[in-house]
């Protein structure tokens, strides 16, 4: 079934955290306990700040992506001129059939479309098959941009000059 990209609906707001706190937790990212899961669940509050981008097909949200303009509050580790994308998930159902792709491609796009001149995002270490599919779309390691939002996490960025 093809699969496409579009702004979030009001209606899926809900689905669309469960979703990503299930792919988070499911994967073994995140205790069921832990607090990011709160973030990851409230959509319609990174719809306001940032913006929230679902790939669909006819049976529903397959994954989605929070997409964040300059000024956003969301941004962690974009500097002046640069997009960056979080929250990235995937339902288990859809895994493997270019989803996460059509979904970061998305945010190139859109960070293109605001001028900027790069794209970054920050991961964990164990989240090996994303950072595959990021080194394939052209993003490359920043290693002086690690960060740790709390003690015993580093989270690892990647930019994407674009232009």
């Amino acid at each position: 079934m093809e699969h496409r990209v579009r702004r979030v609906a009001t209606d899926e707001l809900e689905e669309v955290g469960r979703l990503t706190v299930e792919a988070y937790r499911d994967d073994g990212y995140l205790d069921a306990d832990d607090e990011y899961l709160h973030e990851l669940a409230d959509a319609a509050y990174r719809d306001r700040e940032a913006e929230v981008w679902v790939a669909v097909d006819d049976t529903g949200v397959l994954g989605s992506v929070t997409f964040c303009p300059q000024g956003s509050e969301l941004a962690e580790v974009a500097r002046a001129g640069e997009g960056e994308f979080r929250m990235l998930g995937v339902t288990a159902r859809a895994r493997r059939r270019g989803v996460a792709e059509a979904l970061v491609r998305r945010c190139v796009d859109r960070s293109r479309e605001l001028g900027y001149d790069g794209l970054v995002m920050s991961s964990m270490a164990e989240m090996a098959a994303a950072h595959r599919l990021y080194d394939r779309l052209g993003f490359r390691r920043e290693p002086q941009r690690d960060w740790s939002p709390h003690e015993g996490l580093t989270l690892l960025a990647f930019s994407l000059r674009l232009g």
